[in-house]
């Protein structure tokens, strides 16, 4: 008859296969991770982005950063010292040429400008009235040359005459030479009212012109506050944006204050900044591909300043698509301005593993499902490709992904 066994038996016994089987799980597990690792860990295909190396062209470039900026942008200032009182647009408004903006203070002005009209009219006035004098003066002159001419022509008839009668003994030799010392005196001071008529014609010319120069400079001088009285009331130069006003209405302003900003929204450039080394790299007409998150844009070198500030040369550039969805004003962007073209060349994608020219450990893919670290030299690269200097064959697989997670790894295996 068999014996009924304990119950803390079976538990111990219970207890005891539980042990065992989880003693079995850990050997095995244990063993796993060694032959994993003795085997090399391994990593999803999936994960991973390959390059096929090829020979082909490049078109080296520099990098730069760059802002998106509309392609049109107008500062509007005052150019009185006046203060505002009244807006009628707000900013984001789309303006027409023309079209009023804000209002300024101009009674000051305008009660200076008429003023101005007014001592205009009395130059005129001063200067016609000159005209007047001087014409009286020089035709006074004239008629008493003319009035000498006749005396003198009488006194030359009287000599003549005097003369004629001395040869028949009618008169004396000192009659003669009174009547020919009177015509002598009389043709002098002819010469002189002559010569008295055309100095004074020079000098009424001459203060005539200085006259009429004064009061040209003053109406050129009226001309410019009447053109910034029209420029005092503010308006939109062209069709934009108006992306900003002062609207504190009541505000003082001074002459140059900026009161608003105009913008053309609908077509933009890009301002680009790069170290001063890369000076010899860019220049006006150079070709240039903009970043903007995924989306690349080409464009071409409009302006380079000719000085470097601070290290960095400014620099603008012109998109063949200056109005794509993508551009926004104010947008941080990549620029890659080429300056060079390689041909014939091996070459694979770029990515964010290049930083420049050197030697990099780079992950290439074997005929055993593995991917194995090799050391390759680079050297130029372009926006879509790098050049390979040396480490690789075309055919080639290369990761061009991030590895960062396994820069300790020299080999790794391939999960599908």
């Amino acid at each position: 008859m068999d014996r009924e066994i304990p119950k803390e038996e079976i538990k111990k016994r219970r207890k005891k296969r539980i042990i065992r089987a989880a003693a079995i799980v850990l050997i095995i597990f244990t063993c796993f991770i060694g032959v994993e690792k003795w085997l090399g860990q391994s990593v999803n295909r999936a994960d991973l982005i390959f390059s096929t190396v090829d020979r082909g062209t490049i078109e080296v470039s520099v990098n730069a950063s760059g802002k998106v900026v509309p392609i049109f942008e107008e500062i509007i200032n005052s150019p009185i010292n006046s203060r505002i009182i009244e807006t009628y647009k707000k900013s984001g408004d789309a303006v027409d040429a023309g079209t009023p903006i804000l209002k300024l203070d101009l009674q000051s002005a305008e009660t200076d400008y008429k003023k101005g009209q007014d001592d205009e009219q009395m130059r005129i006035s001063k200067l016609q009235q000159l005209k007047v004098d001087q014409n009286t003066k020089l035709t006074d002159l004239a008629m008493q040359i003319r009035v000498a001419q006749m005396k003198l022509n009488r006194m030359k008839v009287e000599m003549h005459s005097e003369r004629y009668l001395d040869s028949i003994g009618a008169s004396t030799r000192d009659n003669v030479h009174q009547k020919e010392m009177n015509y002598n005196v009389a043709r002098i001071e002819l010469e002189q009212q002559k010569k008295q008529l055309i100095n004074e014609r020079l000098s009424s010319a001459a203060e005539y012109k200085v006259q009429k120069l004064d009061l040209d400079m003053f109406i050129k001088s009226l001309g410019e506050i009447k053109r910034t009285l029209e420029d005092a009331k503010i308006r939109a130069p062209r069709k934009a944006i108006l992306t900003y006003i002062n609207n504190q209405i009541g505000s003082q302003i001074t002459q140059g204050e900026q009161v608003a900003v105009v913008s053309d929204l609908s077509h933009f450039k890009i301002t680009g900044e790069i170290a001063d080394s890369y000076g010899d790299k860019i220049s006006v007409g150079g070709k240039a591909i903009v970043k903007i998150g995924g989306k690349t844009i080409n464009g071409t070198i409009s302006s380079v300043t000719p000085l470097s500030k601070n290290g960095v040369i400014n620099f603008t550039v012109q998109l063949k698509d200056d109005h794509n969805s993508v551009l926004r004003s104010g947008l941080n962007t990549d620029i890659y301005v080429i300056n060079s073209v390689k041909s014939d060349v091996m070459r694979i994608a770029n990515s964010a593993y290049y930083t420049g020219p050197g030697t990099y450990s780079l992950f290439v893919a074997n005929s055993n499902g593995e991917i194995v670290k090799r050391k390759v030299k680079l050297g130029e690269a372009g926006f879509d490709y790098v050049e390979v200097l040396s480490g690789l064959k075309p055919g080639d697989k290369v990761v061009v992904s991030d590895m960062n997670d396994y820069k300790d790894k020299n080999k790794l295996k391939l999960k599908n």
